[in-house]
């Protein structure tokens, strides 16, 4: 029974992230047409996919403090597989925050009345 209360965490766990991600997003973008910066395409994306760099930093610390790997075969297939988990993941939370941009920016510039 503990394996489906871990699915469920996990569940809760990724929408608690991928609303994080949206909300950070948005604000950016927003704080970004105040400035009148209308190339908001690539910084929306770029916003969220950085938290994957900082994912494979953590885990170049974890690597460096925590584990006693020995030789270097288990060092490149640990910092192999997590730069991969990285990329994965700034993806992941990168296309969120360009998706959620694109629904917001259509939604702001579709309530515009033009006479």
């Amino acid at each position: 029974h503990q394996y489906f209360y871990m699915m469920g965490l996990l569940m809760v766990v990724l929408f608690i992230l991928i609303s994080t991600c949206s909300m950070v997003s948005i604000v950016m973008c927003y704080l970004q047409l105040c400035g009148e910066d209308h190339r908001w395409w690539w910084k929306s994306f770029w916003n969220c996919a950085t938290a994957g760099v900082y994912l494979f930093a953590y885990s170049i610390w974890f690597l460096s403090s925590k584990l006693d790997l020995v030789g270097m075969l288990p060092i490149a297939v640990y910092l192999t597989y997590m730069s991969m988990i990285s990329i994965a993941f700034g993806l992941l939370c990168g296309s969120v925050g360009f998706l959620s941009c694109l629904v917001f920016c259509q939604r702001i510039y579709g309530a515009v009345k033009v006479d």
